[in-house]
């Protein structure tokens, strides 16, 4: 295998990005030593799947994966990376006769499964009691329909619930810094509460689907590598990262946008303490070229999953000599696929490298056939590799 480095330099989208060199060797050091049921294996869900797949494919409907909110836009906790804006575009049922109705209505129009969710009460609880009994009807009407619900913290009393209903995943965030939960979330409850919710949750026949927002402390890494270490005493089936996105946050508590390499770091440790164990990286993750970096560190770390993968990772992945797997996916697709995971080793399509460089390239008609190198970061300062950089 040629130095990382080097590969990268021939991915023509990559050219400019900052990526710190360090790290990179490091990544490198770490995966060629890595063992485990899911290392070496990546999927992209990615909208532009034509240019990837050996073979043609239909594409998917923007409704195949709805997302319900039971409160609609109402959340009582107000936390300041979000302020209930995310609960917002999604459709409202407020009662379990709106709920009925409109899973109906989504099937009808093609829905496959639904992501089913609502804002939290002051204890970061959402109050689904009603719902249960609805819910299992619909598990029981529509066998096929897939359902993904946000559970929140629970009690091994919901968690049973829950199982007894028929969802097929369970979806919380781990918080792993006291701080951030009471800061950040203005809650007044604790890690353990955290921990203790995802040992209920694993001890059923769920499927559990824990999220880590990185820079949830208002940018800043502080909790993630408890929350790591949380999940790995309490393996779920499948884990998915994502990068803090605070649009909403007040102008008083104002988030800063985390380090591309601290993100990538912790893609890194998460690998090795999770090797058997599927990694996502999900659809949340700042814009721009902190994306480009940000993806370029998750398939150099060996997460098993990139939702919406910027220009070039399908190239880069093939070359680092990687499982690649294409699946076709519009946002909601690359959502149902977060959180149900990686269903089978054959998902997703094969890829043809010469069709994914051809592509990327046409995309670029005023660079040449020859890279004039990329900008690599070493100790805080860039440096030229493969020739000058602008």
């Amino acid at each position: 295998m040629s130095n990382w480095l080097e590969v990268i330099e021939r991915v023509e989208p990559l050219e400019g990005i900052d990526l710190d060199a360090g790290l990179v060797s490091g990544m490198q050091k770490q995966f060629a030593g890595m063992a485990g049921d899911h290392i070496g294996r990546v999927n992209f869900y990615t909208p532009t799947f034509k240019a990837y797949a050996s073979s043609e494919i239909s594409g998917c409907g923007k409704s195949a994966w709805p997302a319900i909110s039971i409160t609609g836009g109402d959340c009582k906790l107000q936390c300041d990376h979000c302020k209930a804006k995310i609960l917002e575009p999604m459709i409202a049922a407020r009662t379990p006769e709106d709920l009925w109705r409109t899973v109906n209505e989504q099937i009808n129009g093609g829905a496959q499964g639904m992501l089913l969710t609502g804002g939290s009460n002051h204890r970061n609880e959402v109050e689904y009691g009603d719902y249960y009994s609805t819910i299992r009807r619909i598990k029981d009407t529509f066998p096929n329909f897939k359902i993904a619900m946000h559970t929140a913290l629970v009690d091994m009393d919901i968690a049973r619930r829950m199982e007894d209903c028929g969802i097929d995943a369970a979806m919380m965030d781990v918080i792993g810094s006291q701080d951030t939960i009471t800061q950040v979330y203005h809650l007044r409850r604790t890690v353990d509460d955290f921990e203790k919710t995802l040992e209920y949750l694993v001890s059923t026949t769920l499927k559990v689907v824990p999220h880590i927002v990185i820079g949830l402390h208002y940018g800043n890494l502080l909790g993630e590598w408890n929350a790591l270490e949380m999940i790995r005493r309490h393996t779920p089936q499948a884990v998915v990262l994502v990068v803090v996105m605070p649009f909403y946050a007040p102008e008083n508590r104002p988030f800063v946008t985390p380090q591309s390499s601290e993100v990538g770091r912790f893609f890194m440790d998460a690998r090795k303490a999770l090797p058997d164990v599927p990694l996502l990286l999900g659809c949340a993750r700042p814009p721009g070229r902190a994306k480009m970096e940000i993806d370029s560190y998750a398939v150099m770390a060996g997460l098993n999953g990139i939702a919406h993968p910027s220009d070039g990772m399908v190239e880069l992945a093939v070359r680092l000599e990687r499982n690649v797997r294409v699946t076709p996916a519009c946002c909601s697709i690359a959502i149902g696929d977060e959180v149900m995971a990686i269903e089978t080793s054959e998902s997703g399509l094969q890829v043809d490298i010469e069709r994914v460089i051809a592509h990327e390239r046409a995309k670029r008609p005023g660079f040449g056939g020859a890279l004039a190198g990329i900008k690599v970061v070493t100790s805080g300062m860039p440096e030229a590799v493969g020739g000058c950089c602008s």
